[in-house]
């Protein structure tokens, strides 16, 4: 037996079917391929221009606001410089040591000297030989460093712009000065024992200042002429100044050391001064419009959070039906959750940088527009605004646009024959968290101020909480205020319309009451700022000191200032005296705890009597009790200076004669309100055993010969034009207060922008519905009132829900950062539930008049695929 088997038999029968061809070996497509993809057909769609739009206008508005108020506030500090003289100040009251001249000069900075002290100038012989009290100035050929003298030639001159300084042998001279010493300019003036010639008229001195002895008739003259007059001796109170400028680094480096060597070395009445402390007649004003300008980059983060969460959820919706067809072809949610982040990121970094390009143009019509009011020229902006604009863009997509999309990738294949199932739900409270993360951190870094941004976002977070509250309960309770059975069928059906989807509703009045509430708070602190301005500096605000006006005169005085119209002036008694004892213990200079203090208490203090509290000053603790003896009256930042209580017991030295008194009211005192103020005051209308003299302050007329003529009349007092100093302090203020209101408008414009975005936002099921309502036999004219009667609803609530949040947080900012006399706008309920009702019936006309032309058959179609 042959144990092989025998071979196959060869021929077409016994030959191997062929195999079919098998396909290549494929790849599932990458993240980046379907983001890519899903990217370029969304665009090509459209489907991205309401994200796009709501992105780039949140950029724009943030980096037009960024790059002018960046721009505005150098301009601000190089002109608070100017009025320094230079970009930093060392004050002393005695020469400093070299060791400041040779740092400064080591960092490369420009530095020039002068100083200043109160002396007695006269007129020649052959003039009259009158004399006045002048603050003496001696300048080198540098000054200034910072800003511009203007001089003249005649009393009412414009005044020149000049880079020169007085030639030795000549002065320059406030034209006060002729009239009270009756001279004029080519004529000689008398300093100690030189004789020199007026050569100009001050017009504008840059760094004049607001102290005191800056309200004598200004004297000035070259630096080489001070030694010949021999009015600089040992006794003079002198004021030296260092001022320094150069570059910002180089600056802040001198002022560190320069600090840090006044603390170590304890150089006496010696002061470090730069334009946030050098002029307190601007620090507040610069303070409040920098933080308010923050405030309005800060609110407008917060609208385009709004529109982004809203263009976020109205393209989530609009994609439901492809994702869950993708996700029956197969493609996972993590693939498809990474491809939307990618879009998502893509889309933030190119509407950014439309924004940034957007922004930047804006601003340059804001810059055109106050082109006339800035006079100058300000510097360019820094880099920082546009990389904080593309920063916003991709946290703001990240943050508020991607949560609602990354829903998407949830959604469960069923929806492709049911439509009810998979729809966009609230998002999780891990979401949330990392929104309000994201949130939180881009408000603060938006916020200048850490209090302001803590007290914005703290409110706004709470008020958001309440919003959605109260809406809840709102549309909860509206189906029983409404009876079905005896309300219009108009009404009926908005009721209807609105408590049948309740979460549109809640998101419309929360997005609605966010938006108004921005914008009302805008509102408010902006009337309450420029208000505080315009109180700081009024129309009728004091142009004239006059002091050492004999009691003899007082009341012809008083008569003359009548008899020229003035009726409303301050009228002080004066009289000087040296704090010698604090609670019957000598003045300890070492123990007192500030370096202001000890300077201060080294030197007499102006001190009063008036049995009325000054109306212009606020008693912040304590009682003023009119005609109290014993009883004095401290400003607080002199008690805070000196470590003075309620109670304490203070002897001055008066004309030689110890006077004690205790401390029974401490005032907070405005030293920018151009008006008479004191650190010390005594309660009472009389002091007879004090020798006095009489301080007024007044808004003078404008006839040209009124200061001549009461100069004749009074040839002993010094009157002090301060029109100059006022004229420039509100040119500064109402440059401020201009550019306020046109970053305000651009915020507006905003916020209305972003309001329209919420009432469209709901578009696509109006559109179904209505077509549904209109195909059962409902007339266009009934729908239309239909929408009317839901839109006003629902800005009536969203309007008196923002009033009465904007009310609050105005409050906590008034009192907490911008320190304003808080005063509740009563008008506000009313004109923001108005105003909400009005701004969403617009939204409405504006973005919802197509729905009720839409074709019926159109409507249910498209529904239908």
């Amino acid at each position: 037996m042959n144990p092989q088997a025998p071979a196959p038999a060869s021929g077409p029968l016994s030959a191997p079917l062929p195999q079919p061809p098998q396909p290549p070996a494929t790849r599932p497509a990458s993240f980046w391929a379907i983001g890519w993809r899903a990217l370029r057909r969304d665009a090509r769609a459209g489907e991205l221009h309401l994200l796009l739009l709501a992105v780039a206008l949140a950029v724009s508005a943030l980096t037009a606001v960024g790059f002018f108020a960046d721009r505005l506030q150098q301009g601000l500090q190089r002109d608070a410089r100017h009025l320094l003289g230079g970009d930093a100040v060392v004050r002393s009251d005695q020469p400093l040591p070299a060791a400041f001249v040779q740092q400064a000069q080591a960092l490369g900075l420009e530095l020039t000297q002068h100083l200043g002290f109160p002396t007695m100038a006269r007129a020649d012989d052959a003039q009259g030989g009158a004399a006045r009290l002048v603050a003496l100035k001696a300048v080198q050929d540098n000054y200034p460093l910072r800003g511009q003298l203007l001089v003249g030639l005649a009393p009412g001159d414009a005044g020149q712009a000049t880079t020169e300084v007085p030639r030795p042998g000549t002065v320059w001279v406030d034209p006060a000065l002729l009239a009270g010493l009756g001279v004029q300019v080519g004529q000689a003036l008398w300093l100690g024992d030189s004789r020199l010639t007026i050569e100009r008229l001050i017009v504008l001195e840059p760094d004049r200042g607001g102290g005191f002895m800056s309200l004598q008739p200004r004297v000035l003259l070259h630096h080489s002429d001070l030694a010949a007059t021999g009015l600089l001796q040992p006794a003079s109170r002198v004021s030296y100044r260092l001022v320094l400028a150069g570059p910002d680094a180089a600056v802040q480096q001198y002022t560190a050391w320069a600090q840090a060597e006044l603390e170590r070395s304890g150089v006496r009445g010696a002061q470090l001064e730069s334009f946030e402390t050098g002029r307190p007649e601007l620090q507040q004003t610069l303070e409040r419009a920098e933080q308010f300008l923050g405030l309005v980059a800060l609110l407008a983060a917060l609208l385009c959070a709004v529109a982004v969460s809203i263009a976020a959820r109205v393209y989530a919706t609009r994609h439901l039906d492809s994702c869950a067809m993708l996700r029956v072809l197969g493609l996972s949610q993590a693939t498809m959750a990474r491809a939307y982040a990618l879009s998502f990121v893509l889309v933030g970094l190119l509407a950014g940088v439309i924004g940034v390009l957007l922004g930047y143009l804006l601003h340059h019509g804001f810059v055109i527009l106050l082109a006339e009011l800035l006079r100058a020229e300000l510097p360019p902006p820094s880099a920082w605004p546009a990389l904080f604009g593309l920063g916003v863009g991709l946290t703001l997509m990240l943050a508020f646009g991607l949560p609602p999309v990354l829903q998407l990738a949830q959604v469960p294949p069923l929806r492709v024959i049911r439509r009810e199932v998979g729809g966009i739900k609230p998002a999780s409270l891990g979401v949330l968290l990392l929104g309000g993360i994201g949130f939180a951190a881009l408000l603060l870094a938006v916020s200048p101020d850490l209090r302001l941004g803590l007290i914005a976002l703290g409110g706004v977070a709470l008020a958001a909480a309440l919003f959605t509250a109260a809406s809840f309960a709102a549309v909860r309770l509206l189906r029983r205020w409404v009876n079905e059975a005896t309300a219009p069928t108009w009404l009926r059906l908005a009721t209807r319309q609105i408590a049948a989807r309740p979460a549109y509703a809640v998101l419309q009045i929360s997005a609605l009451a966010i938006g108004l509430m921005a914008l009302l708070l805008l509102v408010l602190l902006r009337t309450d700022l420029i208000s505080s301005w315009q109180q700081a500096t009024p129309p009728d605000a004091p142009n004239r000191f006059a002091i050492n006006i004999q009691p003899d005169q007082a009341e012809a005085f008083q008569a003359s200032l009548r008899a020229q119209g003035i009726e409303r002036f301050d009228w002080y008694p004066m009289f000087r005296g040296r704090l010698v004892a604090i609670n019957d213990q000598p003045i300890d200079l070492e123990a007192l705890p500030t370096d202001r203090g000890r300077r201060l208490a080294e030197r007499e203090f102006n001190l009063s009597h008036s049995a009325q509290a000054p109306s212009h000053n606020a008693i912040v603790a304590g009682r003023w009790q009119p005609e109290e003896q014993g009883a004095i009256s401290v400003e607080d930042g002199l008690a805070e200076d000196l470590g003075l209580q309620l109670g304490d017991r203070l002897t001055f030295e008066i004309a030689g004669v110890p006077v004690q008194a205790r401390i029974s009211s401490l005032r907070e005192v405005d030293w920018s309100s151009m008006r008479a103020n004191f650190f010390v005051l005594f309660p009472v209308s009389q002091l007879p055993e004090v020798p006095v003299t009489y301080l007024s302050a007044f808004r003078a007329p404008v006839a040209a010969s009124f200061d001549a003529e009461l100069a004749r009349a009074y040839p002993n007092i010094t009157l002090i034009d301060l029109s100059a100093t006022l004229a420039q302090l509100q040119q500064v203020l109402a440059q401020v207060s201009r550019a306020v209101e046109f970053l305000f408008a651009f915020a507006l414009a905003a916020g209305l922008v972003v309001l329209f975005a919420a009432i469209g936002a709901t578009r696509a099921e109006r559109e179904r519905e209505y077509a549904i309502l209109r195909a059962l036999g409902a007339k266009t004219a009934l729908l239309r009132r239909v929408q009317r009667a839901e839109l006003a609803g629902i800005g009536l609530l969203a309007g008196l829900l923002a009033a009465l949040a904007a009310l609050a947080i105005n409050w906590a900012l008034a009192r907490w950062v911008f320190g304003f006399d808080w005063t509740p706008a009563l008008w506000a309920p009313a004109a923001g539930a108005l105003a909400g009702a009005a701004l969403a019936l617009a939204a409405g006309w504006a973005g919802l008049r197509a729905v009720l032309r839409t074709p019926v058959v159109q409507t249910l179609r498209a529904a239908a695929q």
